[in-house]
């Protein structure tokens, strides 16, 4: 099942979680937005440094620390999705909280992990 996602805090950076992660979504066929700092590609996917509104997001994958997270609190709840995963590093109580008050699920994950065991 094609569950589009966004990464949050993607890198051009092919040795990052956040490359890696983009790499194994497209992958395994899931529709990928590529949210970043940096005018890059990965693969054939761009990332995107003007955040815009999509519309049927099933996950959103954090690759940005929770400090980092507090200034975009209100866009990555706009995008309602089903779920959020906290990838290591970017546990974040208040913004889960915030989430589930929404019917957002959410998960200290790792998409990698995930992925590689059929979990996603």
């Amino acid at each position: 099942m094609n569950k589009k996602t966004v990464v949050i805090g993607a890198s051009a950076k092919q040795d990052r979680y956040s490359n890696k992660a983009v790499r194994m979504l497209q992958y395994h066929h899931h529709d990928v937005i590529a949210l970043g700092f940096e005018n890059a590609q990965i693969n054939d996917i761009s990332i995107q440094t003007i955040w815009q509104h999509y519309d049927n997001v099933h996950t959103i994958s954090l690759y940005l620390n929770s400090q980092r997270q507090k200034e975009y609190y209100s866009y990555i709840l706009s995008l309602q999705p089903k779920r959020i995963i906290f990838n290591p590093g970017t546990e974040n109580d208040e913004l889960q909280q915030l989430a589930r008050q929404q019917n957002i699920d959410t998960l200290e994950a790792c998409t990698l992990v995930m992925l590689t065991t059929e979990q996603y």
